[in-house]
């Protein structure tokens, strides 16, 4: 049986691989990790796990086996998050690769992700728009723009979401959480542009298979 699958066994609970990141997520990495900084157009790969202790395992296989440079390393209560980036898409899919031995699973084994909450607010008022610039990571948003809020469990595969959403649209990442009990994006922009990275966003979500 596999590892993730086992009672009191490690979960992988997200995997996620981003062929080419984007400028705005690769900048909000930038801005909030404590590791090494990525730049737009490398391969990255998201894992989060269950219990959290063992992420420290599965970076130093990761390490040991490729090239690849960690920007964050996460260490909750209840989840371990990591994301390693390249320039090299192999070494990143190698990294992986040798995750998921430690592991003993496959790609597949990693948990399904269910959408959570998935809302679009036309025309922002003045004052929510001055609340939500106070506490953000990403760009500013302006009154009368279109916000669109995304919150995903597990949390890593915020990442694919908001990295696909940036590729589709003209939009403005305002925030995005990829750790912790749920991932949430919160991208501004004109109507059309929200409507097109929202429809990107839920699709990337849906076309991720995994267990339960």
């Amino acid at each position: 049986m596999p590892l993730a699958l086992m009672a009191g066994a490690t979960t992988l609970r997200a995997y996620t691989f981003l062929d080419s990141l984007q400028p705005q997520l690769t900048s909000h990495i930038c801005t909030t990790c404590r590791g090494y900084f990525p730049v737009p157009g490398m391969a990255s790969l998201f894992v989060e796990i269950a219990p959290s202790m063992h992420i420290h395992k599965l970076l130093d296989r990761a390490l040991k086996a490729t090239d690849v440079q960690p920007a964050t390393l996460i260490v909750e209560r209840a989840f371990g998050m990591l994301e390693v980036h390249h320039e090299d898409k192999g070494q990143v899919l190698a990294a992986g690769e040798a995750i998921l031995t430690e592991l003993g699973v496959s790609e597949h084994d990693r948990q399904k992700p269910k959408v959570v909450s998935n809302t679009i607010i036309r025309s922002i008022e003045p004052y929510h728009a001055m609340i939500l610039d106070k506490i953000r990571f990403g760009s500013m948003i302006k009154p009368g723009q279109s916000l669109f809020i995304m919150e995903v469990e597990p949390a890593a595969y915020m990442a694919i979401a908001a990295n696909e959403a940036e590729k589709a649209a003209n939009i403005e990442l305002v925030d995005v959480l990829t750790f912790g009990a749920f991932g949430r994006l919160y991208l501004a922009g004109t109507e059309a542009e929200i409507d097109s990275a929202a429809e990107a966003a839920n699709a990337a979500i849906q076309a991720i298979i995994g267990g339960h």
